[in-house]
Formats: C-alpha cells, structure tokens, sequence
C-alpha cells in the first residue's frame, strides 16, 4: 500500500512563490512515477508535472513550464514541487498520485494513477 501525504499549500500574492511537498510512504525500494495535478473549482482535474524515481526524467504542463520545478528527495521519500511567479489563474487544490510499480518508457495516463493523496489548497491574488 502506498500514501501520499501533501503539504505547504498557503495564500500568496501573484508572482509569489510556494514549495509543496509529496511524502510518499509504502514501497520504498519500488520505482514509482509520482505526478502532481490541481483542480480548480468548476474545472475538471488537471495534471500539473510528473516524475519518474527511478530517472530524472520529468515532464511539464505547457502552462507551468519554466515557472514551476518537480524534484525528489529519495532519503525524506519527499517529492517536492517548487512553485515559483505563481498566477491566479494556479489557484486550484494541488494532490500528488502515484502509479507503482513504473517501469518507465512513456507517461501514465490520469487512469493509471491509482494513489492520491488529500490534497493541499493554493490560493493566489492579484
């Protein structure tokens, strides 16, 4: 069994920063592929970035690209998302998932992810 257990969310202003972090418990030694998604009200769940444990490869929403970095922390098991000149428009709840076991070649689909966790709130102002 694996959890997720989010943190770091908060209120900021736009071009703020926020770090969230992703501890991930359960099948430690086991190559996972963890993602983040948002979902913002009345919008449907969105993925946001996506990293391989077992590479470093990471891939990136067009929207977030060059503003937001997805890294990992195998020693804390913490996959960390450093959220930088944050918009309103990235107010949303952020969850990470995880599909485990991964063994890499591509990216998951939403479906394949079948551990989330509860979620941390991202609210930014104008």
């Amino acid at each position: 069994q694996v959890q997720l257990a989010e943190s770091g969310g908060g209120s900021v202003q736009a071009g703020g920063s926020l770090r969230l972090s992703c501890v991930v418990s359960g099948y430690t030694y086991i190559r996972k592929c963890i993602g983040w998604f948002r979902q913002a009200p009345g919008k449907e769940r969105e993925g946001v970035t996506v990293t391989d444990t077992g590479s470093t490869n990471t891939y990136y929403t067009d929207s977030v690209k060059g503003r937001f970095t997805i890294s990992q922390d195998n020693a804390k098991k913490t996959v960390y998302l450093q959220m930088n000149s944050l918009k309103p428009e990235d107010t949303a709840m952020y969850y990470c998932a995880a599909v485990v076991p991964w063994y890499g070649g591509r990216w998951p689909t939403r479906s394949e992810y079948a551990y989330w966790g509860q979620g941390t709130q991202v609210t930014v102002s104008s």
